[in-house]
């Protein structure tokens, strides 16, 4: 009677123990949707003269900057000879930071693994900076070009260098693996930690807040960074007359 008791009890424990991670899970969806869409308005100043883009393959946010101006040259750190084609003659750069395991280790969702999700929903991993080569970018949906001061543009250079672990000499950390996903990109060791709360796109989007532009006053999804430019969107899609 005693070891029913005891069944039961335990029973009825794991019953609210699911029933309470349920319904934080259902509270977390449902803030990360609605929160979204506030927005952080940018704060620009009058000469608006450095293009950036941000781009998102559907999932997952990039940053793009252009590879060097009198600002910063990125070729000095993200190296050419990193990447599969050694290709100098890109002229825009993206900057994604996501969960190492997810980056080298889940070339494909077919690839996913239970360890790897586990250790990304709870920071349990390390992170990793993808880097990619441009030589031309174009708008669409998923790409949104902007118009930003230099001052804000530093802004947004010191936000992206603060994300790059380094080394004892103060350099960037390039990881050398073939889990690249084409002829033009590279990956680097990343500061910072992935979890339900921090993903890509919450990166892109402190990005944008960093540099003083348009924003989600908090996002998980690509979608919450691109529903603020859905103007900008429009203007570039809006065939003109000649």
């Amino acid at each position: 009677m005693n070891e029913f008791c005891t069944m039961k009890r335990s029973f009825r424990v794991f019953g609210h123990s699911v029933a309470i991670a349920i319904e934080a899970l259902i509270l977390y969806v449902v803030i990360g949707f609605f929160v979204a869409f506030i927005e952080v308005k940018a704060v620009q100043n009058q000469e608006q003269d450095i293009t950036v883009y941000v781009m998102s393959n559907g999932v997952h946010t990039d940053l793009v900057l252009p590879i060097r101006n009198s600002v910063k040259d990125w070729s000095q750190q993200i190296a050419f000879q990193h990447t599969k084609g050694k290709d100098t003659t890109a002229n825009y750069i993206a900057f994604g930071w996501g969960d190492k395991g997810f980056y080298l280790n889940t070339p494909t969702w077919a690839d996913l693994k239970f360890s790897t999700a586990f250790k990304a929903v709870f920071g349990l991993s390390e992170t990793a900076i993808h880097t990619t080569f441009y030589k031309d970018i174009v708008e669409n949906e998923k790409c949104v070009k902007l118009k930003i001061s230099e001052s804000n543009y530093r802004r947004l250079v010191y936000y992206i260098e603060a994300s790059f672990k380094r080394d004892e000499k103060g350099d960037i950390m390039h990881i050398a693996t073939n889990a690249v996903y084409g002829n033009s990109d590279a990956f680097y060791e990343a500061v910072g930690t992935y979890n339900l709360f921090q993903t890509c796109n919450t990166w892109a989007n402190n990005g944008l807040k960093a540099s003083a532009q348009k924003a989600s006053l908090w996002t998980l999804l690509d979608s919450g960074i691109f529903y603020h430019y859905r103007n900008e969107i429009a203007a570039s899609s809006t065939p003109k007359l000649v």
